[in-house]
């Protein structure tokens, strides 16, 4: 999966288009997206979503130390069962996630870092129970906390958000919204960054934006190719390739995902190498 695009709960035009479209992951919003007088049609609006199973769907719901948040879960926990799971906004620690996750077992979250104090216990959050099926960061939110103006200033939470990850076993993180959906070359620029730095795909404001997103995030064929002469050339110990790369253990690695990312890529055949 690569695309994730948001859509307001409480306009169900918007969900049915979105899920008529291309993303792989709807998530559907009670939170930033629903303005206070709109919540309960918004949950009511989720709840008739829910009715039957959706596979693609996440729904994002209120910060669950909050009423709002509290009763979006007891409207909707039941029903997210035939779902992608529950996205988690401005979790700050471990205890916050296993309460969800003891209110509605059996449920995937997805908890959001949008803060400093949740930044500095990424891992005890992203390890925190079972159900934790991604950690992710919500990067308005923390440039707000932190006072960050530009991209250079959120590298190093980035970098946490992906080190904490990958140190709980978890796939890898999916960036952050790019907020200008009219600046699709900025998106594109900042996907292959994100990309570079091990994220995996992207959440979107705006259906513009998944094409763009699904192409820097995407193998291109001469990664294919270069990882199939890899894992074609893997054997014991380190060796050289006719063209002067180095492989070993960790080099194959790299290639075998490159391999698995192209596998799971809509349009992308990657057969292994004989």
């Amino acid at each position: 999966m690569l695309t994730w695009l948001y859509a307001p709960a409480d306009r169900p035009a918007l969900v049915a288009k979105a899920l008529a479209g291309p993303a792989d992951v709807v998530i559907v919003d009670l939170e930033d997206a629903v303005a206070p007088e709109n919540k309960a049609l918004a949950r009511a609006e989720v709840v008739r979503l829910l009715s039957v199973p959706q596979p693609r769907v996440q729904v994002r719901i209120n910060d669950a130390r909050t009423a709002q948040g509290q009763v979006d879960l007891h409207a909707i926990g039941t029903l997210t069962s035939g779902t992608a799971g529950i996205r988690l906004p401005k979790v700050e620690s471990a205890e916050e996630v296993r309460e969800v996750a003891q209110a509605v077992p059996g449920i995937d979250l997805h908890p959001l870092i949008e803060s400093a104090i949740g930044l500095e216990r990424a891992y005890e959050i992203a390890s925190a129970d079972p159900s934790v099926a991604s950690v992710g960061i919500g990067e308005a939110d923390l440039r707000a906390d932190l006072g960050v103006s530009d991209e250079a200033g959120l590298s190093w939470a980035r970098s946490r958000i992906v080190v904490a990850a990958r140190a709980a076993g978890l796939p890898a993180p999916v960036q952050s919204v790019y907020t200008d959906f009219h600046d699709l070359e900025g998106l594109a620029e900042s996907c292959r960054a994100g990309r570079d730095m091990g994220f995996r795909g992207r959440a979107a404001i705006h259906p513009s934006q998944l094409p763009v997103i699904e192409a820097a995030y995407r193998p291109t064929e001469q990664e294919i190719s270069a990882a199939n002469d890899i894992v074609a050339a893997a054997g014991v110990g380190a060796v050289a390739l006719s063209d002067g790369r180095f492989v070993d253990e960790a080099v194959v690695r790299q290639a075998r995902r490159i391999l698995t990312d192209a596998v799971t890529t809509p349009g992308l055949q990657s057969p292994p190498p004989a």
